[in-house]
């Protein structure tokens, strides 16, 4: 089955197809995924790469290796900004599947005392299914304890699309995309539309995870969840979300350690309709004073593209920025005290490229610029602050891990 929608780029008509399984029953095995076809993108290798920077400045990543037909998460760290790497370290010791496309990479955070937390996916035997799997280091990355999927429910249904983030607490919140709602529902023979996502906690530094608390009904199906920290050190989510009676645009709601949520906050107002899952999720930052920063792709009046507003601490979101062109895709921002980065893919047909707006003053000013490119393929790009800049980690077919002071004065 197929649902496409119709945008307007630069006066003339371009058509979104998607083969999606991702928005109907789960009847079919089509409804449990969708592939994202656009402008003669296809398929990409896994190149799923994600960055941290510990508190002694060494930058570490986390990525997919094949050996045949084994399948392990290795990590990565290098101490001179990315010149240099360490061999590629694998985190379990034995293998098993793993998702590592742009969505649905595998996830690395720090913790405040340098340990190291990866999760990730962990594709099952029926199409589209999985578990979210948690892998810990307490010494640096010498060792690390054996993988444990961090939710109760075992069904052999869609937990996928994790997300992680680490409180200034210390507690560690694993978030994904869960079908258990839908399956039931569609044992009722009721509609559902979409899946839902749900979240889990660990106080013991990964130890042990409680919850499969839900975060909300209706969330769409293969789009990754942002997770930021507000300036009172809360894990903040933001998603794209299904309204009534089908838009897909997003919400926001603040995660709590004992699941007991307020109801979510719709966070962008595109009002596009459409029975389909783009592939593209929200990024989230959060400035020190309380505002908030994102950038999101969507279909606002009849054109897409990717967007960017801010919300000050209080108030209702701004008037959004589109950024780039039509053929900008998978935006990522980060804040630095008054320096903002927006960064996104481009591709004009030949090669790709990594464009930006840059601001050092809150916003109020902007200057656009590039900071890679590449003629192969390429992951999406990754924002990461340290010591008062803002970094890009960017991971190409070609040129391997590139990491790039976007800040940096020319």
């Amino acid at each position: 089955m197929q649902a496409s929608n119709t945008y307007r780029i630069g006066g003339m008509f371009a058509t979104l197809l998607w083969l999606t399984a991702c928005a109907l029953p789960t009847s079919t095995m089509a409804q449990d995924h969708a592939q994202h076809t656009r402008m003669n993108v296809s398929k990409k290798t896994e190149l799923g790469t994600s960055a941290a920077v510990d508190a002694q400045g060494i930058l570490w990543i986390t990525s997919k290796e094949s050996a045949g037909a084994a399948q392990y998460v290795v990590l990565q760290k290098s101490a001179d900004g990315g010149k240099t790497w360490s061999a590629p370290q694998r985190i379990q010791s034995e293998p098993e599947a793993v998702s590592a496309e742009g969505e649905n990479r595998p996830k690395l955070a720090i913790g405040s005392k340098g340990e190291i937390y990866v999760s990730y996916t962990k594709p099952l035997a029926k199409p589209y299914t999985g578990e979210i799997r948690f892998v810990r280091s307490l010494d640096g990355g010498r060792s690390f304890s054996p993988p444990i999927t961090v939710h109760t429910n075992r069904d052999l249904i869609t937990h996928r699309f994790d997300s992680m983030i680490v409180d200034r607490s210390g507690r560690i919140y694993v978030a994904w995309i869960d079908k258990r709602d839908l399956e039931a529902a569609v044992a009722r023979k009721e509609k559902y539309a979409g899946a839902a996502l749900y979240y889990a906690v660990s106080d013991d530094s990964g130890a042990s995870f409680k919850g499969d608390y839900k975060i909300a009904d209706h969330s769409c199906e293969c789009c990754r969840i942002a997770l930021a920290l507000n300036p009172a050190g809360q894990p903040v989510a933001l998603w794209r979300h299904i309204f009534s009676p089908n838009i897909r645009d997003h919400a926001l709601v603040t995660l709590t350690p004992d699941g007991k949520l307020a109801a979510p906050m719709r966070a962008t107002f595109d009002d596009w309709r459409v029975d389909a899952c783009p592939h593209q999720g929200p990024s989230l930052a959060y400035g020190a004073e309380g505002t908030r920063h994102q950038v999101w792709f969507n279909v606002r009046n009849d054109e897409g593209g990717v967007f960017y507003a801010s919300a000050p601490a209080g108030e209702g979101l701004r008037t959004p920025m589109k950024l780039g062109s039509a053929q900008a895709t998978h935006a990522d921002v980060a804040v630095a005290g008054k320096k903002i980065v927006l960064a996104w893919k481009q591709f004009d047909g030949k090669t790709t490229a990594i464009l930006a707006k840059i601001s050092r003053d809150g916003g109020d000013h902007w200057h656009d610029t590039e900071l890679a490119h590449t003629s192969g393929d390429s992951d999406q790009p990754r924002l990461l602050t340290h010591a008062g800049d803002i970094l890009l980690v960017w991971r190409t077919q070609l040129d391997g891990v590139r990491v790039i002071t976007a800040t940096r004065e020319k």
